[in-house]
């Protein structure tokens, strides 16, 4: 199969403005284009839905408030009162993904949540913060926090272990769970393709597929924004009350 034709081809990083400073490549790439791109339309989707600010909202301002609420909410029902402070960050992930992987429907875009590289550093970002948060308010208390309380002393060298690797590998898993789904679902999409074309006249088979995979993949870009947000919302919760 053609390189150009692979189902693996719309994930290839290009270099769209080169840009070298000595051996550091920081070139201008699809997947810098398509995060910048997210960042320009969901604030202007906010900026413009908000501009008039009326009592009785329209449909866009609607569509604002309605995503407002719905990360609010879920962020104190995860964390509480004590969350708070940390809305803008925890909504700006949400919308951030969602409108990333919802770009990725659009055909000739680029999904950039498809590379681990991308969600590695997100997820990174998510652990360390909270790592951070733990520590600047527990102080050394926060160590209790791989041992559970009840738990039998004569366990600890087992179960703390066991709970530190459990700990750090939250970033792993928080970027393996976005990144294997992008991936997966779009791959599944480039390979039911090529069969419309070879098929000829019986292509209309995997084209029904595609029209409903399609539909299953724009539910699971929402998905993945939301189970994304939500772990971080659970983290943020353990960060602030431990146990």
């Amino acid at each position: 199969m053609a390189a150009g034709h692979s189902p693996l081809a719309q994930f290839e990083i290009k270099r769209w403005v080169p840009i070298k400073i000595g051996e550091l490549d920081i070139s201008f790439t699809n997947s810098s284009t398509f995060m910048v791109l997210t960042v320009v339309v969901v604030s202007a989707f906010l900026i413009l839905g908000m501009r008039r600010n009326a009592m009785i909202p329209g449909r866009w301002q609607s569509m604002v408030e309605l995503l407002y609420i719905f990360i609010a909410n879920l962020l104190r029902d995860t964390v509480g009162k004590e969350g708070r402070p940390y809305f803008p960050f925890i909504f700006t992930v949400f919308m951030f993904i969602l409108v990333g992987n919802l770009f990725g429907m659009i055909p000739y875009s680029f999904t950039f949540t498809s590379h681990i590289v991308v969600t590695f550093a997100m997820a990174l970002v998510v652990f360390l913060g909270v790592t951070i948060i733990a520590i600047a308010k527990h102080r050394l208390y926060f160590f209790t926090f791989f041992m559970p309380p009840g738990v039998p002393l004569l366990m600890a060298p087992l179960l703390v272990p066991i709970e530190i690797i459990s700990y750090l590998s939250r970033p792993i898993s928080l970027s393996v769970r976005l990144f294997a789904n992008m991936l997966a679902g779009h791959t599944l999409l480039k390979v039911f393709a090529g069969f419309v074309v070879s098929l000829g006249m019986f292509g209309v088979f995997p084209l029904a597929f595609i029209v409903a995979l399609t539909g299953l993949e724009i539910v699971i870009a929402l998905l993945q924004a939301f189970v994304f947000t939500i772990l971080t919302c659970l983290y943020l919760n353990d960060a602030l009350h431990l146990h």
